[in-house]
């Protein structure tokens, strides 16, 4: 298991240090820094003396160590928009976003779980059916036309809802559908496919034999084999919401790390931009590394690939 582990741990560690690199060149090459800092209006000796100033006169390498010096010690330097360290800004808003990831994956685990149960012990079925036009719907429904369509159902026409803010939970409710809904269908695909392996193996017929009810034999005998997968499919959904969120607090107006990220790339705020992509990438590598090793305590098979 300790080999296991490490090698893991410098596999995820090369990962982000790729996803760092590649990050940070990205955005050099979008813009120049100097100008967003110096102003669309200033003098060319203007951006020269702001280039000098903050180092982007020196090579880019040379600029990239020193940003993730700086970085590794927390250090993501001022943000040129709100004009106030960039550290503070992203704990000011993580929190909204942390709570929407949460909530949108605690939804599509309570809906997909017991949808794959029932399509798997119903295989074939109008259950079955049913469940597989959810998944579809949910994969090919894009998930800010399933927002607005939320907006206009439960906020204007039923006012049940608030249409925007984080201030109470029920601001979070249609955002956690919207999201959650989105990521559902995986979750119903592999436990459904995890439930019709697992009820054809040979421990549950046994159980059968000895004369278990029909619901003991699923949820305990089968279903628990059926959910080895969905903790690594679940770390990986997580990673994927924290960083793919923008588009929906954006909608609602959610006051988080996406909508946050979404004004600082409008305003070419790059320290902000560049500590966002930095953060949200070391979240989802250290999720999937931290599923990936949650498997592989749970099922030891794991270890030897």
């Amino acid at each position: 298991m300790l080999g296991y582990c490490l090698k893991r741990l410098g596999t995820a560690f090369l990962v982000a240090l790729f996803v760092s690199i590649l990050s940070f060149v990205l955005l050099r090459m979008s813009g120049d820094i100097a100008i967003a800092i110096a102003g669309e209006g200033a003098q060319e000796a203007d951006i020269e003396l702001v280039r000098k100033a903050y180092g982007l006169d020196r090579p880019l390498i040379v600029q990239y160590l020193d940003w993730l010096w700086q970085a590794a010690r927390g250090n993501f330097g001022e943000s040129l928009y709100f004009k106030s360290p960039v550290m503070g800004i992203i704990a000011d808003k993580i929190g909204t976003t942390i709570v929407l990831s949460l909530t949108s994956l605690a939804f599509a685990l309570a809906i997909g779980i017991p949808l794959g149960v029932l399509a798997a012990v119903y295989q074939g079925g109008l259950m079955d059916r049913i469940a597989l036009a959810i998944a579809v719907t949910g994969q090919a429904l894009p998930n800010f036309f399933f927002a607005l369509v939320l907006i206009m159902l439960f906020s204007v026409k039923l006012r049940w809802l608030p249409v925007s803010g984080s201030s109470t939970w029920a601001h979070f409710v249609l955002p956690t559908i919207a999201l959650g809904y989105y990521i559902t269908p995986p979750f119903m695909r592999i436990v459904r496919a995890g439930m019709v392996d697992a009820l054809e193996m040979d421990f549950v017929r046994t159980a059968r034999a000895k004369g278990l009810s029909k619901a003991r034999v699923v949820l305990k005998h089968a279903l628990s084999n059926a959910l080895v997968p969905v903790v690594a499919l679940a770390g990986v959904q997580l990673g994927l919401l924290l960083g793919g969120s923008i588009v929906i607090e954006t909608i609602f107006a959610l006051d988080g790390l996406g909508y946050l990220a979404y004004e600082s790339i409008t305003h070419k705020d790059f320290p902000v931009t560049q500590a966002i992509l930095l953060m949200l990438s070391v979240a989802y590598v250290l999720l999937t590394l931290t599923s990936d090793l949650i498997n592989a305590w749970i099922d030891p098979r794991i270890r030897v690939h």
